[in-house]
């Protein structure tokens, strides 16, 4: 994968996560629209499955996660895995789930979400400072990490992360706009990706909150009232 997450033309060593990709006799040939058929397909005919994974010493193929999942900060591909298990090797940790929260700086850092075991009470400070000592890499140590009741899942009960990342985006802005108290932040999704809607009561606050908000790679809308 590049930096901004995309397959490259560049096979993986043994062991080096990347993108899967799959071509076969009886894979189909693209879509009736040649823009979607261009998206999930590289230019010498192999299907983008949007799938992380890596082969083994024994040539095995292992699946890690999914490349929309991965955390790009400055450049650098972090995938979300290794965060989660080094945070599940904590005896509180009974979930985790890590996503990228937006950045001025690096575009993206990884923060992460948990839930815990019935009957443990571990702070969010004492979590971040695990998995700093636990995940592999320093770029991937999480900023923060946060103890929920629940993480959200779909319909039928698989992880869904979008909420979290709009969460992740919501908790950022909050932050950044901590001088203008009147402003309220919510996080919502919108065709697929996070979005906020930042409401103030003051006009003369607009220049200075779609200022802060501009520095973020995160579509905002503002509305102002009385």
């Amino acid at each position: 994968l590049d930096t901004e997450g995309a397959p490259t033309d560049r096979e993986q060593p043994t062991g080096q996560p990347g993108m899967v990709l799959y071509r076969a006799p009886n894979l189909f040939s693209g879509y009736l629209d040649p823009a979607e058929t261009a998206k999930a397909f590289t230019a010498d005919g192999w299907l983008i499955t949007g799938d992380l994974g890596f082969r083994d010493a024994q040539g095995r193929l292992n699946l890690s996660g999914r490349a929309k999942d991965l955390i790009i900060r400055g450049g650098h591909n972090i995938d979300p895995a290794q965060i989660e298990d080094a945070l599940l090797t904590h005896p509180a940790v009974a979930s985790a789930a890590a996503v990228g929260a937006p950045d001025v700086h690096s575009g993206e850092v990884p923060v992460a979400y948990v839930t815990l075991h019935p009957g443990f009470d571990v702070s969010s400070s004492e979590l971040t400072t695990w998995a700093a000592t636990e995940v592999g890499e320093r770029a991937a140590a999480p900023k923060s990490v946060t103890v929920l009741d629940a993480l959200p899942v779909t319909a039928i009960g698989k992880p869904y992360k979008l909420p979290l990342r709009a969460d992740a985006a919501r908790r950022v802005v909050v932050e950044a706009l901590a001088a203008h108290p009147d402003a309220i932040v919510e996080a919502d999704i919108e065709d697929g990706s996070p979005a906020l809607t930042v409401s103030i009561t003051n006009q003369a606050h607009w220049d200075d909150v779609d200022r802060v908000l501009s520095r973020y790679a995160v579509p905002y809308h503002v509305a102002i009232s009385d």
